[in-house]
């Protein structure tokens, strides 16, 4: 990732969403979304990849609201590293309705953790990003160890990855017995490397395995705006694991928080053109990975 500060923009107001395009089913979950709040309460790491964006949680459910969005996953930003107490009191501040995706360090005691879970937490995220310089070999063993530790708690874990290590993981992923969500749809950039023959072995493997994938932000893949390029990476998706595909808005969209979410939400309509479909990624599938029936 650069090294450049990137500056945070202002959040777009709820109320000029653009409404979502198709019935809204009931208990529709948006998986993956950030909150923010005062710095002086919630400091963030010592160098951050941007600035303090405006993602409240009262924003947040302002643009749950008009999007018809009642359940949301909140998941832990990379702006406040390991230190989870913002994501865990807009837990406790949001109540059932939400859930949330932890990152934790190598020291985290299992007391933390399930703590964490009665707060309402389910997942941990693994940032490899950060982890990117290592080894191969280093990055499996560390995830192997996150598994074991989910497990136990019953959390599945989340890949917040550059593309070209999701390829390089790959023949492991196709035997973890474990469930696993990469998020971004992959996020193959053909910038990074990537092809579409590495897109078609991570498809291969999500149809044979346990991994989930998070249909969210477009706008890392698509850089140029050209959503409907990405229209048949989304379909092949949907297609080899329907019941294991969720969707997030990736709100508030660091840096640029005046994105439309709603439109984004609307890429739903060609990428799941099925009611019945659109219901399992937005309601069913979530409800089963972050248990919101508990």
């Amino acid at each position: 990732m650069s090294s450049a500060i990137l500056t945070s923009k202002p959040m777009r107001d709820a109320g000029t969403l653009t409404r979502p395009a198709f019935s809204m089913p009931a208990q529709a979950c948006d998986s993956h979304v950030h909150v923010f709040e005062a710095a002086a309460k919630y400091p963030s790491v010592e160098t951050p990849h941007y600035t303090l964006p405006d993602g409240s949680l009262e924003k947040l459910r302002r643009m749950t609201e008009v999007l018809a969005l009642p359940r949301f996953v909140i998941v832990q930003p990379s702006y406040y590293g390991t230190d989870n107490r913002c994501m865990l009191d807009a837990l406790s501040a949001a109540g059932t309705r939400a859930r949330g995706v932890a990152m934790v360090g190598e020291n985290c005691a299992d007391e933390e953790l399930n703590a964490m879970h009665l707060r309402g937490v389910r997942a941990l995220r693994l940032d490899l990003f950060l982890r990117s310089g290592w080894p191969t070999a280093d990055i499996i063993a560390y995830i192997e160890d996150c598994v074991r530790r989910t497990q136990a708690i019953g959390w599945h874990v989340q890949f917040y990855t550059p593309g070209w290590v999701v390829r390089d993981l790959l023949p492991f992923l196709a035997g973890l017995d474990a469930d696993f969500v990469i998020d971004h749809m992959g996020y193959m950039l053909e910038s990074d490397g990537l092809t579409h023959t590495d897109f078609d072995r991570l498809i291969d493997v999500i149809r044979g395995g346990r991994g989930w994938i998070k249909l969210s932000a477009p706008y890392r893949l698509a850089k140029d705006g050209n959503f409907e390029r990405l229209k048949p990476m989304a379909r092949a998706i949907i297609e080899a694991a329907p019941d294991r595909v969720i969707w997030g808005s990736d709100w508030p969209h660091i840096p640029e928080g005046g994105k439309d979410t709603g439109a984004l939400l609307n890429l739903l309509s060609d990428w799941a053109p099925d009611a019945e479909a659109r219901k399992r990624i937005l309601v069913s599938n979530p409800a089963r990975l972050f248990k919101f029936e508990e």
